[in-house]
């Protein structure tokens, strides 16, 4: 497969491109921070990227923010996290996409080559491949992040009323509102679970499932 590595850690970058190349896979390019992993995946389009997390300039999260660029704009382009860290608030942003094609593994939790190489094939043939333990760390963060929690008494009745299936029409009569302010209400509560904009009818039913998720 045709492969762009982005690694800060010298020493690491090297051994990746090594492996790889044994492997039979061709390495486009390696390079060390997020502005040239975007230049090479655009001007390549490579099958897959592995993305290290915390790159220059500030070290923090730059590759997981590319990450989700490459996935907007380069969607045919896999993504395999290969990093020390679990990177929670893009990690989370990155699984709200489709999660074809997608893996997240840490450094120091790989158990073998073979292990490696299998996770990257998988992802390069759009599978899905998580390390448990960022799996726990996100469903945590979830946890401790319940959006339902930010919605006022009035939405949350809106959104009890929304569960049994009825209209807007029909919620506002059930509070004795108008339909306008049931609207209002409506967009409040999509806004606060950040559902993605999309159909109202599509955007109700995730609504509706968050609140019989809690």
């Amino acid at each position: 497969m045709r492969v762009v590595i982005a690694e800060d850690a010298v020493l690491l970058r090297q051994g990746l491109i090594l492996l790889l190349a044994e492997s039979g896979h061709e390495v486009l390019e390696a390079v060390g921070d997020a502005e040239q992993l975007l230049r090479a995946v655009g001007e390549h389009q490579p099958d897959i990227a592995v993305i290290d997390v915390r790159m220059p300039p500030t070290h923090r999260d730059e590759g997981l923010r590319a990450a989700l660029v490459i996935r907007r704009s380069w969607p045919n382009t896999k993504i395999l996290i290969l990093s020390q860290y679990v990177e929670e608030r893009y990690a989370a942003d990155l699984l709200t996409s489709d999660l074809s094609g997608i893996g997240y593994l840490l450094k120091d939790r790989v158990a073998d080559v073979e292990d490696f190489l299998r996770a990257l094939n998988q992802v390069a043939d759009g599978g899905t491949v998580f390390d448990p333990e960022v799996v726990a760390q996100l469903l945590a963060r979830s946890r401790r992040q319940d959006p339902l929690a930010t919605l006022t008494p009035r939405e949350r009745e809106v959104l009890g009323l929304m569960a049994e299936g009825r209209s807007n029409a029909g919620i506002g009569d059930a509070l004795t509102i108008t339909e306008r302010a049931v609207e209002k209400y409506v967009g409040s509560i999509f806004t606060k679970l950040g559902l993605p904009q999309a159909g109202n009818d599509h955007r109700r039913v995730l609504a509706v499932l968050h609140y019989l998720d809690n």
